[in-house]
């Protein structure tokens, strides 16, 4: 794949992409780097070398969601406010210091598992473990993962497909005795499911667990490049090709 012009093509796009920080924006007119950073990591090597790869690794290493810090905690305190058990694992945020939500947490975790797996990183075992933590700390009481809150207003929060398939993918390796809520719940919203990409999440994730899924029939498949982009790899998964985990 890397020899095709449309590969080199698109690893020369990205160079403009590229920040001082060693954060990438999600294109080249926008200044900031953001989580879609992770997801350069998956580029193989050959498309990766005009890449300033090294830091990019720092720099998604580096992110943290801003409840897990001493300083977020410190103002609880002095709010009189319990801190919630799961504010003690690193996740990681759409935006440097913003808050750890679900979705960035995923692919972080996946992307440094696949660099851990070629070898190139072999000290990433803590982070990828803190994202993990994060992932089964923050999920709903129906066994799903919203956005990352279990809880607003007092109320508990109800998960979402698309982030319930993004978690269960991340956490492919985990022991189905621990996740069997989150598989139900999973089976759940792809037996109701209404939406084409939400679909195709969920087939990712139980197909990490080797649990038969496939996508309902009554959803028509369409062409944007989202779509078509999880259709592929979703349908590798139901081939026994998993392309995002190391399993």
């Amino acid at each position: 794949m890397e020899d095709t012009a449309a590969a080199q093509s698109g690893s020369r796009w990205l160079t403009q992409c590229e920040r001082g920080d060693g954060g990438m924006a999600a294109r080249p007119s926008v200044a900031e780097s953001t989580w879609v950073t992770a997801l350069t990591l998956f580029l193989p090597a050959p498309l990766a070398a005009s890449l300033h790869r090294s830091e990019t690794i720092r720099w998604v290493r580096a992110q943290t969601g801003q409840e897990s810090g001493w300083v977020y905690r410190l103002r609880l305190l002095l709010m009189g406010t319990r801190s919630e058990a799961s504010l003690q694992f690193d996740g990681w945020p759409w935006y440097p210091g913003e808050a750890a939500w679900t979705t960035p947490t995923a692919m972080s975790v996946l992307a440094l598992e696949h660099l851990q797996s070629h070898g190139n990183e072999p000290d990433l075992a803590g982070r990828i473990e803190q994202g993990k933590d994060f992932l089964l700390a923050r999920r709903c009481r129906d066994g799903g993962w919203n956005h990352g809150s279990t809880r607003a207003l007092g109320y508990d929060g109800g998960s979402y497909p698309e982030t319930t398939g993004q978690a269960l993918l991340a956490l492919h390796d985990v022991g189905d005795a621990k996740l069997a809520a989150s598989m139900a719940r999973a089976e759940k919203h792809l037996a109701g499911c209404e939406s084409l990409q939400a679909a195709y999440w969920l087939v990712l994730g139980l197909r990490a667990h080797r649990r038969p899924a496939e996508v309902p029939a009554g959803l028509k498949r369409r062409g944007s490049t989202m779509e078509t982009a999880l259709g592929i790899l979703a349908d590798a998964a139901v081939e026994g090709r998993h392309f995002l985990t190391i399993s």
